[in-house]
C-alpha cells in the first residue's frame, strides 16, 4: 500500500479509535502532503519519495522543537512533541545503522575516486540514492566529512 494511502487509512481508524492524538498528527501530515502535491506542477502525480520528504521534514520540525522546548523547561510541550514524533516516525523506512552507512560511505567514496572534501556533494547525493531515505542525512554528513577531511 502506499504511503499516502496508509495515512488515509490510518485517519480512519483513529477516528473510530477516537485516538485524538494519532488523528491529530495524520491529518497534519496529510494536509502537509496535500500541500507539496499542490507546489508541483500541474498534471505530475506525487510520488512516494515526495511524500517521504514531507514525512522527514515533519521529523525534523518535531526533533527541533523537542529541543527547543527542552531548553526552554517546558516538559509538558517537549512530551508531546515525542509522542507526535513517535506517530509519524511509524511512516517512516526502518533507519540503518551507523555501520551500515558507513560501509556505503566507504564505498561510495572508493567507487567516485573522492579524495577531497571538495567533492562532498556528489558523494553525498550517490550515498543518498543508495540508502533510500533509509539513513539520517546527518549522519550521512559526518561521515562524508570524515573520510574527506
Amino acid at each position: 500500500m502506499a504511503l499516502r494511502d496508509q495515512i488515509l487509512e490510518d485517519i480512519k481508524t483513529a477516528m473510530k479509535a477516537k485516538d485524538e492524538l494519532t488523528l491529530g498528527v495524520l491529518r497534519m501530515l496529510n494536509a502537509a502532503v496535500k500541500n507539496r502535491e499542490m507546489e508541483l506542477p500541474a498534471g505530475i502525480p506525487m510520488n512516494e519519495s515526495e511524500v517521504l520528504s514531507v514525512l522527514k521534514k515533519s521529523v525534523k520540525q518535531r526533533q527541533e522543537s523537542i529541543e527547543q522546548f527542552d531548553k526552554a523547561g517546558r516538559k509538558d510541550l517537549s512530551d508531546k512533541e515525542r509522542a507526535e514524533l513517535k506517530v509519524v516516525e511509524k511512516y517512516l523506512p526502518q533507519q540503518m545503522s551507523r555501520e551500515a552507512v558507513e560501509k556505503i560511505v566507504s564505498e561510495v567514496v572508493a567507487a567516485l575516486g573522492a579524495n577531497s572534501i571538495k567533492q562532498m556533494g556528489a558523494v553525498m547525493k550517490e550515498v543518498q540514492a543508495r540508502t533510500a531515505g533509509a539513513a539520517d542525512n546527518k549522519i550521512v554528513s559526518e561521515l562524508v566529512k570524515a573520510k574527506l577531511g
